[in-house]
């Protein structure tokens, strides 16, 4: 009977523990489903529903993952249209510096080989000739040769580069006038008698005295600073008696003096 007893005893204990094993089993599953469920942040499962394990990544969400080749943590260039990515632009290539702007540079040359030239009164050469020692801006040139009229002028250096000044000393230049007085055989008019290479011409409000005339029709260009008149004859024609309104005869004295030198050089052309 005490061998019964005990076996009895010893089922009981038996039965007992796998009890609690199985429990503990249970109790073991349950707490991973709950884990399993609080780090996936998904809704409560049904109950007696084992909640299902992390889902996959979406096909986005493995795109957005997607790294370029080479270049670990920097997102891959955007796709163009079509699929195919847009290549990354070429690497700027920075343009040369500007060279910089040549030095000013003054040239003259004239009709006369040899010529002395002056810049602002000072020498620089003879014909043809070339200075660096210039600056730019405005300067007074003087050019001048044995036996020619020299040639005064204004002129303008450029800022970079030649500036290049031809003179023709053996061109006739003449452009002269003077306030006159015409006398005529009863009374007088006034006007303004001019010069240029062409000839001769007398501007006034008379029409009938005023005149063109050319320096191969006249035949008589005579000055008398005593008596204040200068005489112009028209070849076979008529006669002119000028005078002047100033205390002295100097500006009909350099009028026919400058007349006379332009008159000698077209001689000699």
């Amino acid at each position: 009977m005490r061998l019964l007893d005990e076996d009895q005893d010893h089922g009981h204990e038996g039965g007992r523990g796998r009890g609690i094993a199985l429990s503990l089993v249970l109790l073991a599953l349950f707490a991973g489903a709950a884990a399993i469920w609080w780090l996936s942040g998904g809704e409560p499962a049904a109950p007696g529903e084992v909640p299902s394990a992390i889902t996959a990544p979406s096909p986005a969400e493995t795109a957005a993952d997607v790294k370029a080749p080479g270049a670990a943590g920097s997102p891959a260039p955007a796709p163009r249209a079509g699929g195919r990515r847009t290549p990354a632009p070429a690497p700027r290539e920075e343009a040369p510096p500007p060279a910089p702007a040549p030095a000013p540079e003054l040239r003259v040359d004239a009709d006369v080989e040899g010529a002395s030239v002056f810049v602002d009164r000072k020498f620089i050469g003879t014909t043809p000739v070339v200075t660096r020692d210039v600056t730019p801006g405005t300067h007074q040139l003087n050019v001048s040769a044995e036996g020619e009229e020299g040639v005064a002028q204004t002129i303008e250096v450029d800022p970079a580069g030649p500036t290049t000044i031809s003179v023709r000393l053996r061109e006739v230049r003449l452009d002269a006038r003077v306030d006159v007085v015409h006398k005529h055989g009863v009374g007088s008019c006034e006007g303004r008698l001019e010069a240029t290479p062409a000839g001769l011409r007398y501007v006034t409000s008379h029409p009938k005295d005023g005149f063109t005339l050319p320096f191969s029709s006249l035949e008589v260009f005579q000055i008398d600073y005593l008596e204040k008149r200068l005489r112009v004859k028209q070849r076979g024609g008529r006669t002119w008696n000028f005078t002047t309104k100033a205390e002295t005869a100097d500006a009909l004295f350099v009028f026919h003096r400058d007349v006379e030198k332009a008159r000698a050089k077209l001689a000699a052309r």
